[in-house]
């Protein structure tokens, strides 16, 4: 399993989990780094990972994409006029590399790339301002966005085009789906709103004590937030409750919050989640022993650096893409 982590100081860095001994009872686990490089020339906004490939986003108006099995880079990509807010890669459970990146801007555009190899399909306006988060449907047909621009947004990445959007009560920052397909997230400032998927009804709302910087969905209905409280919260979805937390995971806000999960998991294995905080601080947590206490983070790594985002990927054997050249047309397909 692999870590990326972008900063404000525009290093990308990776790391790749495993454990410290070779017996499989061991939960003893180290972070070791794989790479560190200033990728981009203005500070790191947002990263992504799915299976062997990683993106990262920046300020500077460009996309780098990475090959995490070899811990090497795989170039830019440049097509944007604005800077790159939200990154979202679709990979089908059948395939071992993502199908398709998605990219966010702050000009309102969402980008549809395909990746075998890294070519542009689409780009589209889908809100007036700056898109805050960008969440993909588990089934690659549609996504989920919020704006700057107080709107909820949904594109059909088919035609590649928007469909759906409504005005919001207040501006969301966060939008996630869960993996059942069902129902979605969002966040505004300390409020998280469960919805319906199929017609955005409001289900529960969270309540949180601080503002919420990240979220990722679990199982069962389990929903981890971090943000400006520095401690990572597990919520129960389904009753609207805290179902446990993890007091003062860092000294200084959460930033990125990634679960982990082996591939072809089974319930014997740990259940993974790792996080990461503004003061440079990546750890891992087996949130099982939240539920008897605050636990010890199984591993940990400083950057020293200000980390601004945080993603994770199982790794998986695959033939690296090239980078190809766009397909500027809007008029094209998103098949």
């Amino acid at each position: 399993m692999s870590l990326i982590a972008g900063s404000y100081e525009r290093f990308i860095w990776g790391f790749k989990l495993k454990p410290q001994t070779h017996d499989p009872s061991s939960q003893s686990l180290t972070l070791t780094q794989i790479f560190s490089y200033p990728s981009h020339i203005a500070p790191i906004t947002t990263v992504a990972a799915a299976g062997p490939a990683a993106a990262s986003g920046s300020s500077d108006d460009t996309i780098h994409i990475y090959d995490l099995s070899s811990a090497a880079s795989l170039g830019p990509l440049h097509h944007f006029n604005s800077s790159i807010t939200s990154l979202s890669f679709y990979c089908p459970p059948s395939l071992s590399f993502p199908r398709n990146l998605l990219s966010a801007a702050a000009d309102g555009t969402i980008s549809i790339f395909d990746t075998e190899p890294f070519v542009l399909l689409k780009s589209f306006r889908s809100h007036k301002k700056g898109i805050n988060d960008l969440a993909v449907h588990p089934s690659g047909k549609l996504a989920l966005s919020v704006s700057r621009d107080g709107c909820l947004a949904m594109s059909n990445l088919i035609r590649g085009k928007r469909s759906f959007c409504c005005k919001l009560g207040k501006e969301a920052t966060i939008v996630k789906f869960d993996g059942s397909e069902e129902r979605f997230f969002m966040a505004s400032e300390a409020k998280i709103g469960v919805h319906v998927a199929e017609d955005a009804r409001l289900l529960t709302e969270l309540d949180n004590e601080k503002r919420v910087l990240c979220a990722a969905p679990g199982e069962s209905g389990i929903l981890f937030t971090g943000g400006e409280s520095r401690s990572i919260t597990a919520w129960d979805t389904n009753s609207g409750k805290v179902a446990y937390s993890i007091e003062d995971a860092h000294s200084t806000r959460v930033k990125g919050i990634v679960v982990l999960t082996k591939d072809g998991g089974s319930e014997d294995d740990p259940y993974l989640v790792a996080s990461a905080s503004s003061d440079g601080i990546i750890r891992v947590w087996d949130v099982r022993m939240a539920i008897k206490g605050k636990p010890n983070p199984l591993a940990e790594a400083n950057t020293k650096s200000r980390l601004t985002c945080l993603a994770g990927s199982s790794l998986k054997s695959f033939k690296r893409p090239k980078i190809g050249k766009s397909a500027p047309k809007e008029e094209d397909s998103a098949e």
